[in-house]
């Protein structure tokens, strides 16, 4: 009989779940409105009654259920299955790796997002023919996953990875967490919408900022230029730090495609000096990762 894991990807917005085999194959999906407003115990409830109902739809389907993966933002203690903090889905040090396998009688795991998608790229994904992979998703904010043979580190105090709050540009714009200059603030996708905002007195999201730099606009030009010396920097840090052999670029700006990554390239270039070069790589996965990391951190605590 066919084996399901149960696979919750949690945003602050909306929940992407599904099942996924135990090769990593994505057999069923949904996406659900996360409800952050109603508070976190809400938000704990939604995920359980979702888990609940895919173990559900995998027997309905024929399929044995033998895991649950969730994935969520913030901090998690990932060792300890807890959710320690994530301010926009109202978690403060929420168990929730018991909770969800005392709901449904089966062994969970408990992973971040972003480490969860990286975990994904590197085994299955953009990833999957090198051993040291950096994913670094890019969308509202900013963060990255370190993956070493297919294992993600999640530091001393489940924050690893927070590459959106390294300075960039000291005294810069002001991010989200109240300091000045840092990566998430000057090249995020809002970050790009705050800056051409800023210079061409019009609101734009980050797509159109980008399809109209394409289009010749000198003003959406130059804040596309400046988003990509700054990501460059950014880079070129995280390389110092971490001597990868591939940048695996996902989230909402990575759809810019070659818009993006051909000039990254060759700012990033640029910047080296004694740092080998990392292989620069748009995700494979798309918006499954997160879903597909949690299923394999759920088989691996299930082995």
């Amino acid at each position: 009989m066919t084996q399901a894991v149960v696979a919750l990807d949690v945003g602050g917005t909306g929940i992407k779940c599904g099942l996924v085999s135990a090769t990593g194959a994505v057999l069923h999906t949904e996406r659900h409105p996360t409800g952050a407003e109603r508070g976190g115990e809400q938000v704990v409830a939604t995920i359980l009654d979702l888990a609940e109902s895919l173990a559900g739809k995998a027997r309905a389907d024929g399929a044995t259920p033998v895991a649950v993966g969730v994935a969520v933002p913030g901090v998690v203690d990932e060792a300890a299955g807890r959710a320690v903090w994530a301010a926009n889905v109202g978690f403060r040090d929420v168990p929730l790796r018991d909770l969800v396998s005392a709901r449904l009688g089966l062994p969970a795991a408990l992973g971040h997002d972003v480490r969860a998608g990286g975990l994904a790229e590197a085994r299955l994904g953009a990833g999957r023919d090198h051993r040291h992979v950096l994913f670094v998703a890019i969308g509202t904010g900013i963060a990255a996953a370190h993956i070493v043979d297919g294992r993600g580190a999640a530091g001393a105090h489940g924050a690893a990875g927070e590459l959106g709050h390294i300075v960039v540009r000291p005294g810069g714009a002001r991010c989200g967490c109240g300091a000045l200059g840092h990566l998430e603030a000057e090249a995020s996708a809002s970050g790009v919408s705050r800056r051409y905002a800023t210079v061409a007195g019009a609101q734009a999201t980050a797509a159109e900022v980008v399809a109209r730099a394409a289009a010749g606009e000198a003003l959406a030009a130059e804040v596309w230029r400046a988003t990509v010396d700054a990501l460059a920097d950014g880079l070129v840090i995280a390389q110092t730090l971490y001597d990868v052999e591939a940048v695996v670029l996902g989230g909402g700006l990575a759809e810019a495609g070659d818009a993006l990554l051909e000039p990254l390239r060759g700012a990033v270039r640029e910047r080296l000096t004694f740092q080998p070069e990392p292989a620069l790589v748009r995700a494979a996965l798309g918006d499954e990762a997160g879903c597909i990391g949690a299923a394999l951190l759920a088989l691996d605590a299930a082995s």
